[in-house]
């Protein structure tokens, strides 16, 4: 079965003056279609995020006529925005809304569902939605709409912005990419207004940016981040944030913006793999944006300098937002029309130099969270996840059921780039139940095709074997599959063990159910609501690759040693000599030597 949101790498969508030109002539001709003699553009399937669709739609036609001169447009334009005006408005409290902070206002809002009362708790983003619709509409008005239309609509995105940040709580759901959105919607608006009203809306946008969002940035992987939903990163709605702050600097050219695009980008490139999979978030585990992380992927992926456009966005969404039937639905629209008003080209290669959470070169990859233990690897097109032992999830030596993972102390990193090999050593301190402290020293080198893994730790008591990772999931063209095997080879003895046990707790890579399906199952809340990282982290145990020790070793060292991407024999040998601990395989040797003058662990490596 292939996993139903990760396709094709979002760069890989044309995205010349000409592809545009077509998609929003494509939108043209559904939409005076579906144009009702109301002036409606809503698709007739539309019940969830509907307040802003219309004018979702509204706005693409404006910016197809702007481009085009389609005599049709201007009269479809001025009926939807009316119909806006006067159907989608809304100006009293939608009863059980429960965010208010000012009840009966007559300020207006979007409304997410539009009967009274049905799950008012979306009426927040749907109206920063609506304020993005509407300031597009209002930027585009010139030819369009006359002055008297122009200057209710501009009033009506006045009165939202108004009731975003008076009438409600900011960031109800604490999610990142609607409140950053708000924030825009208010530079927008800015732009548009008479004084002194245009800088006080600016003001008081910059002020929500820095007190509300900025101020309580998450840290994760040694990034500041925007907190999403609760979470510091998600791989849905995280690359949406960073096309808001892309639109954010183009609109203000504060530098704030840029600078935390930035960060945001070098995390994300950091977590996405060479093949651009990536999972995990609290909010959604393997749901991928489309069109909605052009912007930002495109925009940073140019000011950082790396290939962002590899993320494997859901390509159904690769144009605008879509129902199942393929028809157009306006929702999230403004992001296609900033997309193509922007000129920015996709940055093709990978960044140049190194990064801590990272080792990346050529076909593979490793992703490292933020105790530097991977949490993804990619080798001969498979993605790995941690697997999951006794409640402990990770990579490493396991011994008595007990995983050496987890820190305890400072964990060193070292990078090495020799002879066309890309080598990462990683150093833990870590303590077992038997509370001696050992450490746990990693070693990831790739030539581009293969992955090499070593471990060497203080000898251990028992049989232990290293965890080696859970296979998950493998390229399939555009697509990508789910999979329970994978190329890979050990020095010691190998296996690949499911659990005896059934339900989500006790994850089978040979089953249907997916990771994200299995974390929302054993997640607090709903799915869609709960945490599917908290509920992930609830996991028993998995698949799960378990390698035995390298035979031969130094007496006091138990040695293990992996090789992702081929299944042919793997012989590793690992002596000591003056210099350090040697590992010696046929494509490289190694030497993990002492501690410098600061106690980094020193590495040398030679290609073979």
């Amino acid at each position: 079965m292939h996993l139903p949101h990760q396709r094709g790498p979002l760069h890989d969508l044309p995205d010349t003056p000409e592809a545009y030109d077509a998609v929003l002539a494509d939108v043209t001709e559904q939409a005076l279609a579906r144009l009702t003699p109301e002036g409606s553009l809503e698709h007739p399937d539309c019940v969830d995020d509907i307040g802003d669709t219309s004018l979702g739609v509204t706005s693409l036609l404006a910016l197809a006529w702007q481009r085009s001169g389609d005599p049709r447009l201007p009269e479809a334009v001025r009926r939807s925005v009316r119909f806006h005006l006067r159907e989608r408005v809304y100006r009293r409290d939608n009863p059980g809304y429960p965010n208010l902070r000012i009840r009966d206002s007559g300020l207006p809002y979007a409304r997410y569902t539009l009967a009274p009362g049905a799950h008012p708790v979306g009426d927040w983003p749907s109206t920063v939605w609506a304020l993005l619709q509407a300031v597009n509409v209002t930027e585009a008005a010139a030819g369009l709409l006359d002055d008297g239309l122009r200057h209710e609509l501009l009033q009506v995105a006045h009165g939202y912005w108004r009731w975003l940040t008076e009438a409600t709580f900011f960031n109800p759901q604490e999610a990142a990419n609607q409140a950053i959105g708000c924030v825009v919607g208010g530079l927008m608006l800015a732009r548009q207004l008479p004084q002194p009203d245009g800088e006080s809306v600016r003001a008081r946008a910059m002020s929500l940016y820095e007190q509300e969002i900025r101020a309580h940035r998450v840290r994760d992987r040694g990034a500041l981040l925007p907190p999403e939903h609760g979470g510091a990163y998600d791989n849905n709605y995280g690359p949406i944030s960073l096309s808001f702050l892309a639109q954010a600097h183009r609109v203000s050219g504060e530098e704030v913006f840029a600078r935390d695009g930035d960060a945001l980008a070098r995390y994300l490139d950091a977590r996405l793999t060479n093949g651009g999979f990536d999972n995990g978030g609290p909010r959604y585990s393997e749901q991928h944006s489309g069109f909605e992380s052009v912007l930002g992927l495109r925009y940073f992926g140019h000011r950082i300098g790396s290939d962002l456009g590899r993320y494997r966005g859901d390509t159904r969404w690769g144009r605008h937002a879509v129902k199942t039937d393929g028809g157009v639905d306006g929702h999230f629209a403004w992001m296609l029309v900033w997309q193509i008003q922007d000129t920015t080209r996709w940055h093709r290669g990978p960044a140049v130099g190194t990064a801590r959470h990272q080792l990346r070169a050529g076909t593979v990859s490793v992703a490292f969270d933020d105790r530097m233990t991977p949490s993804l690897v990619e080798a001969g097109g498979t993605y790995w996840l941690p697997a999951a032992v006794a409640r402990q999830h990770g990579f490493g030596p396991v011994t008595d059921g007990f995983l050496l993972c987890r820190p305890m102390g400072e964990v060193r990193v070292r990078d090495v780039r020799a002879g066309g090999l890309t080598a990462k050593l990683v150093t833990k301190p870590v303590v077992g139940r038997d509370h001696v402290l050992r450490y746990v020293r990693s070693l990831y080198v790739t030539d581009g095709t293969l992955l090499w893994t070593t471990v060497a730790v203080e000898r251990l008591d028992g049989t232990p074997y290293l965890l080696a990772g859970l296979p998950y999931a493998e390229d399939d063209g555009d697509r990508v599959r789910r999979t329970a095997r994978g190329e890979v080879a050990s020095a010691g003895p190998l296996r690949l063990t499911h659990p005896r046990a059934e339900g989500p707790e006790h994850f089978d890579a040979r089953g249907e159910l997916t990771q994200e399906q299995a974390a929302f199952a054993l997640a607090a809340d709903p799915r869609g609501y709960g945490n599917p990282d908290e509920g992930w982290r609830h996991l028993v145990d998995s698949t799960a690759l378990e390698a035995g020790p390298v035979p031969d070793t130094p007496e006091d060292l138990h040695v293990f040693a992996v090789r992702y991407g081929s299944s042919d024999p793997l012989t590793v040998s690992a002596t000591r000599d003056g210099s350090g601990l040697v590992i010696r395989t046929a494509a490289f040797t190694a030497v993990l030597g002492g501690d410098d003058a600061h106690g980094e662990p020193e590495l040398t490596l030679s290609a073979l």
